[in-house]
């Protein structure tokens, strides 16, 4: 099972990924092993998806980091998928 995130960093900024393990993820981003949220630090998990494919999620995950800021946040608000 592959899952596609949005992160809300303490700053208020949204930032997207995969990972296969999100609790893991989330960890290796609180310390800093991930170059944008080292900058970035995570607060949350604010939207997850969950994909059978790695190549499903990657795809997802591209569309997701072409929405506008508006776009992510309609979709974290379960306004538009």
């Amino acid at each position: 099972m592959w899952y596609v995130y949005i992160l809300e960093c303490k700053n208020g900024k949204l930032y997207t990924g995969i990972t296969k393990d999100p609790d893991r993820r989330f960890k290796e981003h609180e310390e800093k092993s991930a170059r944008y949220t080292s900058y970035n630090p995570p607060a949350r998990f604010v939207h997850t998806e969950t994909y059978l494919t790695r190549s499903e999620a990657q795809k997802r995950e591209c569309r997701i980091k072409r929405l506008r800021r508006d776009e992510k946040l309609a979709l974290i608000d379960g306004k538009n998928h």
